[in-house]
Order: C-alpha cells, then sequence, then structure tokens
C-alpha cells in the first residue's frame, strides 16, 4: 500500500513533467504589447491655448484617489494627442512622481481657472523623483515628452476643460 505523502509526492512530479513537457507558446506579456492603452479608455476632450494657437487633445480625467495613484503606470505607448488629466479636487501643492512609468512625460501644472503655473518638461521613467507643482494648482495635465516644447506650451497660457470651467475658469 502506497502512503498518502507518497501518493502526493508522484501525482506532483506528474504534473511538473507534464508541464516540462508542454510546448511553448511565446505571446508577449501584456505589459509588453506595444499598443495604445488609452485607445479604448473613456477620454474627454482637452484644448491648449498657447501663443501659437490652439490644440485639442482627448484626454483620460483621473478623478479617484486609485485612479490616481495608478495613472499612466505600466504604460508604454501613449497617442500624440492624448494625455492623462489628473483632478485633486481642491487647490493644494501637489507632487508627482514616475515610478512604474516608462514613458517620458511632460506635466503640466494647472491652477483653478486653467491657466499653466509649471511645466515640468521631458521627465525621467520609473523614477522616484518627486516633481513638485511649485504653487498650489487644481489639476496636472500630462502629455508625451517633448510636447511642451513643440507646441510652445509655457506659464500663463491656458487649459480648456470642463473642470475649469466649473472652477471659475474661462
Amino acid at each position: 500500500m502506497v502512503s498518502k505523502s507518497l501518493l502526493r509526492r508522484r501525482v506532483v512530479h506528474a504534473v511538473v513533467a507534464a508541464l516540462l513537457a508542454a510546448p511553448i507558446s511565446v505571446v508577449p506579456a501584456r505589459a509588453e504589447v506595444a499598443v495604445d492603452d488609452m485607445a479604448a479608455a473613456r477620454t474627454e476632450p482637452l484644448g491648449i491655448v498657447t501663443r501659437n494657437g490652439r490644440r485639442a487633445f482627448k484626454v483620460e480625467v483621473m478623478r479617484s484617489d486609485a485612479d490616481r495613484a495608478r495613472g499612466l503606470m505600466f504604460r508604454k505607448v501613449m497617442a500624440p494627442d492624448r494625455g492623462m488629466l489628473f483632478d485633486f479636487e481642491q487647490v493644494q501643492p501637489v507632487s508627482m512622481w514616475m515610478k512604474n512609468t516608462y514613458l517620458p512625460l511632460d506635466m503640466v501644472f494647472i491652477r483653478p481657472d486653467g491657466t499653466v503655473a509649471r511645466v515640468a518638461a521631458d521627465t525621467e521613467p520609473l523614477s522616484t523623483k518627486v516633481i513638485p507643482s511649485g504653487e498650489p494648482v487644481l489639476a496636472v495635465l500630462e502629455l508625451n515628452a517633448g510636447t511642451a516644447e513643440k507646441l510652445g506650451i509655457r506659464t500663463g497660457d491656458r487649459v480648456e476643460h470642463a473642470l475649469f470651467k466649473a472652477r471659475g475658469g474661462r
């Protein structure tokens, strides 16, 4: 008669052998697939008005603590006309970081009236370096790195989104 522990070991060995003998499929992990994760995400229109004119974007808006904490983490591609808007719900000094964020980003810190308070250009992917707003703000807009320079986004420019209209912006 075979003991229960010996029987268990034989079953485990058989399962391991079967797994090792199974063909391995080469399918990239989800995090490695080069797709725009925002393509299927719910987006809202946003405009940025600079000295060079107005540029339209589609943004995913992060309104909850959990959404703001996740942000663009683990995403590897973002279309040029997309971005992520972080609504902090109250005017306060905020700090951002790039932990687990693979995309280099421009961070646009926005006052409650929709004017740009500060631009942190070309932030370092995967960094835990703190990026401060520099003054109390209501929101932060993340765009692909280089977008602010390309479009001439500067302090004082205007961001158009329903969030700022609700707070007395234009």
